[in-house]
């Protein structure tokens, strides 16, 4: 047995690890059929104490007062999943719109979201008033996240953070961060370090909250002490509006209008995120028209999805650009935004 850790912060993850206790974002991993290619990473070779990088991670975490029996103990435990790379090797966004859409927006998940809508009216409601964002929103984001609770993951949250933190190089600066969130959130929200499920990419909750959004933005939003995103659903749905708001949802605002496209030079707009930045006479000026009426002093992004019959083109609002902040796919905000017009009453 490890040496008992002397912060507080120490001693809640020491009881988190002797008691077992653990969430992160779906994605792919949540979907049927999905065809998942390998890996060129490999999780857990060499062993993760064997290696400075870890070591130097401890010794940050030392700094923040964990107890460095405990975090040698944890990273010893700790399950590579090679799954994990897996699957972030080719996430449902690598999909082509045509195919992604029918995921989350269809019969089925409309339904499911009107019958949520009934179930948590007054919390949608009251949120919808504290926050100022649609409740067709929030609940859409909940529907595409987790199927309105139904999926919250499967993965150990420490395991996949651990892996993606050092087995993929590509993003590991970012889960390693996340994994020094997830240890702090620990303590401040009574989580268990060994049982906590999420996602794939460390994401928890009803509505998928990786870690540092976890602390940031979650909100006990009925008032009995606690920000829990994993069993309440008013704590779930206040959270997801507080996220919206704080970053500058608009209520009432549109979110994308079509467009037309002449010639290949529009390609010059694309690839550079979804800030609305462009003005109609910069579009024009790329073969981009509006196919609907837009304001003429506004600005946009360029959207451009794989549909059935080809390309289509979309101006993306501010607000587009505010769902992509939540997960910065043009699929996913897209997915959302047409699940919210089709949850509206």
């Amino acid at each position: 047995m490890t040496a008992l850790p002397r912060t507080r912060l120490g001693r809640m993850l020491t009881h988190a690890f002797a008691s077992g206790l653990f969430v992160v974002f779906l994605g792919a991993c949540s979907l049927p059929g999905v065809a998942v290619s390998q890996s060129e990473f490999r999780a857990g070779e060499p062993p993760y104490l064997e290696r400075p990088e870890v070591q130097a991670f401890i010794d940050e975490q030392v700094e923040q007062g964990i107890d460095r029996a405990f975090l040698e103990q944890l990273f010893h435990d700790v399950e590579p999943q090679q799954r994990i790379l897996d699957l972030i090797s080719r996430p449902a966004e690598a999909r082509p719109w045509k195919d992604y859409r029918p995921i989350f927006v269809n019969d089925l998940r409309i339904q499911r979201g009107r019958v949520f809508m009934h179930e948590q009216a007054e919390w949608l409601e009251r949120a919808e008033e504290t926050f100022g964002v649609d409740r067709a929103l929030i609940a859409a984001i909940i529907g595409v996240e987790t199927n309105y609770g139904r999926n919250l993951g499967s993965f150990r949250v420490l395991d996949a953070l651990v892996t993606l933190g050092f087995d993929y190089p590509p993003r590991q600066a970012f889960f390693r961060s996340e994994l020094g969130h997830f240890l702090q959130l620990v303590q401040e929200e009574s989580l268990d370090l060994r049982e906590t499920l999420g996602s794939y990419a460390g994401a928890m909750g009803r509505g998928q909250f990786i870690s540092s959004s976890y602390r940031a933005y979650a909100v006990d939003f009925n008032g009995d002490g606690r920000r829990d995103l994993i069993n309440s659903w008013p704590d779930a749905i206040g959270s997801v509006a507080n996220y919206f708001r704080k970053h500058h949802w608009q209520t009432g605002e549109p979110v994308v209008a079509r467009a037309r496209v002449d010639g290949d030079a529009h390609e010059a707009l694309l690839g550079g995120g979804y800030q609305a930045r462009f003005s109609l006479d910069e579009l024009a000026a790329h073969g981009v028209y509006p196919a609907e009426a837009v304001p003429a002093d506004g600005l946009f992004s360029l959207i451009r999805l794989e549909g059935h019959d080809g390309f289509e083109f979309y101006l993306g609002y501010p607000n587009f650009y505010v769902i992509t902040r939540y997960n910065r796919s043009p699929l996913y905000a897209m997915a959302v935004h047409q699940l919210t017009e089709a949850l509206r009453p």
